[in-house]
């Protein structure tokens, strides 16, 4: 018997890799995808699973409402967001409409509908905020401090999650999710603009600085691949109505992990900091603890950092060596 997925935001970094998971494991699966962006998909490779896309805005309540009490899912994978941490300073209305907004749309539907549907509601670490060094590493019970719009939005779901569960028993799991990296990844976000940049300085060593932010903060980084199959076990084994950390349980600052893409590609590099990619406000310490995951969904991480790193210096080069060939040819 198929399972029936509505996965918000599929054209995305990680919807395409949740694609990923359920076409590489054989998971009889129907997909209904929903995003404003055409998805980057080649059909071939999620051929053993059934996967059809709708262009939506969904701001749009009523087409939205419409697709899923045509579609029926058994499960809704939210990943629909307005992402990006910096940005929510310079756009906080954006960041509300677009994460607290749209979440609160999908969920009326479900609930006006009548659908017993589980849904993951995909947060992030940002909700800790900045913390105390004797909290580390953050539990699911530690205090959340939003340092920024982003956080505060996605603070607001969370409580939105809780009372739609509490009150109407909507079957609502909830993720405070750490900092993907993987191959494919945005640039936007500083471990992907790394790789690129340095790449590029590997191709062209005349060229020796690599720009950025602070990268004195230490962060929790963990590989997309891992995210996924985490997000499919709470699926079937999170319980309704909790929330679960979604980290490696490791922190490591961005300096080293310049150093460690460095020592991949063999350069060295001088790194020249831009005032303007500093935040109004930023945390200087996130690592989170994944032992709830691990204990009730039985996940483990199969990526190590280092794995992760060189999959995507990887990804780098051959999207360069691509890119290189279409221009001559």
């Amino acid at each position: 018997m198929h399972q029936k997925y509505i996965i918000t935001g599929v054209s995305g970094f990680v919807g395409k890799y949740f694609l990923k998971y359920l076409n590489g494991n054989y998971i009889k699966s129907e997909v209904l995808g929903i995003d404003l962006q055409n998805p980057d998909i080649d059909l071939q490779d999620i051929d053993n699973i059934k996967f059809k896309f709708e262009k939506t805005d969904l701001k749009d309540k009523d087409k939205l409402c419409k697709l899923i009490y045509d579609f029926q899912p058994n499960y809704i994978l939210h990943l629909a967001s307005y992402s990006s941490v910096s940005g929510s300073w310079r756009s906080p209305n954006s960041s509300f409409n677009n994460n607290v907004n749209i979440f609160l749309n999908l969920i009326e539907s479900v609930r006006m509908i009548g659908l017993q549907c589980r849904i993951l509601s995909v947060g992030s670490s940002e909700e800790y905020g900045i913390v105390k060094m004797e909290d580390l590493p953050l539990n699911e019970n530690c205090l959340l401090n939003p340092s920024s719009p982003f956080g505060v939005a996605r603070v607001t779901q969370e409580l939105l999650s809780k009372l739609y569960a509490d009150v109407y028993g909507l079957d609502i799991i909830m993720t405070r999710s750490f900092n993907h990296i993987g191959p494919g990844q945005n640039e936007n976000f500083a471990i992907s603009s790394f790789a690129k940049q340095l790449t590029e300085i590997k191709r062209n060593p005349l060229n020796e600085f690599l720009i950025a932010g602070d990268v004195s903060i230490v962060r929790d980084f963990i590989d997309v691949r891992d995210v996924v199959t985490a997000y499919y076990k709470l699926f079937s084994k999170g319980k309704r109505g909790e929330v679960y950390n979604v980290c490696s349980g490791f922190g490591v600052s961005l300096q080293n992990v310049i150093q460690m893409m460095c020592e991949i590609l063999e350069i060295n590099i001088s790194i020249r900091e831009d005032k303007k990619l500093r935040r109004p406000k930023d945390n200087p310490v996130i690592i989170g603890s994944n032992e709830k995951l691990k204990k009730e969904i039985n996940w483990e991480s199969e990526y190590s950092l280092e794995k992760s790193l060189e999959d995507l210096i990887r990804y780098n080069l051959i999207d360069y060596n691509k890119t290189i060939y279409q221009k001559v040819h």
